[in-house]
């Protein structure tokens, strides 16, 4: 997927509202261009809270500019609005502080909440107000996808641009809405994660969690253990250079995600998932000895030796310092698969290094084996379980929530991004079973665990492993057509689910993934379109 250029270098100074007229061209022949349908509101992933179809549609034209009210956050939206669809009109859209414009992105003050936005469309302009910069962006999307496919190309294509009359309401029903990339099993550059993000922006995705640390290597620089990276971040599955992100490689990362309203999450797994670590440095380990490298796929076999006080000073500075590069809230320490550690042990790590991270500011996620311990008060437990987890496991996180954990639902045999979506799939892996797009998508996260108060669900990320992925290509591949189903199941209310309108909506997307240059899996169970 070609990515979006920055937003414009200058900005401008802007000044009080007002209207929205010239540059709005009325849609119909004597306007000139092909003839062509605008698309309906109804068609739109995520599905919005509301949507009420009226009145002719608006056609964007060389005369359209973009008026954005009073706020430098504000006008960098407009900039991006303007970047995304000047290549394939081939106009020049100006963005503008003042005067009249067919595209008008206000802040306003309203029940919009902190993402919501209202989108009008009529024949004279489009409108998309908020409350808040981040619902100026989700509307921004919305009216993306209400363009025709091609609005995606980087070369300047016939049109026309037309859309389509009403209004839309919208605001998310959670707030924690992310996916993970796993960039230690397999190293993907500061490149392939924009390209990521960018499609993640979509679907009104807001965080990116990134699993830095595991087995086979560690992918972010820490200067007071600089092996880490340069020693434990050499190689991956199947042997091959691996990689690590400077400092400035990550705070690019950091940069470019928040321009899309997407929060970074940073993992380090602990105490297992820690082989590259106890390969670098021979004193994490209880012997003193250093294990080799490892380029497998097995899990469990790797713990920190909880005994040392060595490795509170290890946790402590590498929190230190990932904590420092993140201005995001949130900081995620693992705790899955600690096969390797006795439960003892286990819940005394956790007792040690869950206050780390309050240290510096952050709150603590983990999966949701740490509701075995003893969670911090606000901490989040991220739920990977299986229709078919033991009664035991689930009751003792919901157990948590009812105490006042959080949880992020990721179950695995739903939303686990690498699982085959048949035993055909030549990539991916099964261990939770089959992940077709309807399974993925057909579950209600607010009733999915027994016992748990709907008040605890923060929200649904969808991870993808990386076991068996290593371009992007494959990413896209096993994201699509699964992950705007896990972007609806976060941001859509309830009553907005249902499996027979969603493959519909979800089809029509298909152009746009071409338009892009997202490769995705043609899942029988999607009406596509032909062609």
């Amino acid at each position: 997927m070609a990515r979006v250029r920055r937003v414009l270098g200058s900005l401008l100074l802007v000044t009080a509202a007002g209207a929205f007229a010239t540059g709005a061209t009325p849609a119909g022949p004597a306007s000139g261009g092909q003839a062509g349908a605008a698309t309906p509101l109804g068609r739109l992933v995520p599905a919005p809270a509301s949507a009420q179809p009226g009145g002719a549609p608006y056609r964007i034209t060389a005369a359209t500019r973009i008026r954005v009210d009073g706020s430098r956050e504000a006008l960098r939206v407009g900039g991006y609005l303007a970047d995304l669809l000047r290549p394939s009109t081939g106009y020049r859209l100006p963005v503008t502080a003042h005067g009249t414009a067919g595209i008008r992105l206000r802040l306003a003050s309203g029940s919009y909440g902190a993402e919501g936005y209202r989108l009008d469309s009529g024949p004279r302009g489009v409108t998309i107000t908020a409350r808040e910069p981040a619902g100026l962006f989700h509307g921004v999307q919305t009216l993306r996808q209400l363009l025709p496919a091609a609005v995606e190309k980087r070369s300047a294509q016939p049109g026309p641009w037309l859309v389509a009359g009403g209004v839309v309401r919208d605001a998310p029903r959670y707030a924690y809405r992310g996916a993970m990339l796993d960039v230690s099993r397999h190293f993907f550059t500061v490149g392939q994660v924009k390209r990521y993000i960018d499609e993640l922006a979509l679907y009104k995705i807001n965080k990116l969690h990134l699993h830095l640390s595991d087995d086979q290597g560690w992918r972010i620089a820490v200067d007071s253990w600089p092996r880490l990276a340069a020693y434990g971040g050499s190689t991956e599955v199947g042997g091959g250079p691996g990689g690590h992100y400077s400092k400035a490689d990550y705070r690019e990362i950091v940069r470019y995600a928040a321009s899309r309203y997407l929060e970074v999450v940073p993992e380090i797994d602990m105490p297992g998932h820690t082989n590259a670590a106890l390969a670098s440095y021979a004193d994490l380990n209880c012997d003193g000895a250093a294990p080799p490298l490892y380029t497998g796929t097995k899990v469990g076999f790797s713990s920190l030796c909880v005994s040392k006080q060595r490795t509170y000073d290890f946790a402590n500075d590498v929190i230190r310092e990932l904590a420092a590069l993140t201005p995001g809230r949130y900081l995620h320490i693992g705790g899955d698969e600690a096969h390797s550690t006795s439960h003892d042990d286990y819940v005394k790590f956790m007792d040690r290094v869950q206050p780390i991270v309050a240290k510096y500011g952050k709150t603590v996620i983990g999966w949701h084996q740490i509701t075995a311990a003893s969670p911090a008060k606000g901490a989040l437990a991220q739920y990977w379980g299986l229709d078919s987890t033991s009664a035991a496991e689930k009751e003792q996180v919901a157990q948590a929530a009812r105490h006042g954990t959080g949880l992020i639902l990721s179950p695995a045999d739903r939303v686990y991004l690498d699982m085959k979506y048949t035993k055909d799939t030549p990539l991916g892996l099964a261990w939770a079973g089959y992940v077709e797009v309807r399974r993925s998508y057909d579950w209600n996260p607010g009733a999915y665990l027994a016992g748990v108060p709907a008040s605890a669900v923060r929200g649904v990320e969808a991870p993808m492993w990386s076991e068996t992925l290593s371009t992007s290509a494959q990413v896209d591949t096993m994201a699509f057509p699964r992950l705007p189903g896990a972007a609806e199941l976060g941001w859509s209310p309830a009553a907005a689910h249902g499996w027979d309108a969603y493959k519909a909506r979800l089809a029509a997307q298909a152009p746009r993934w071409d338009a892009l240059g997202i490769g995705y899996y043609r899942s029988p169970q999607v009406p596509w379109p032909a062609g």
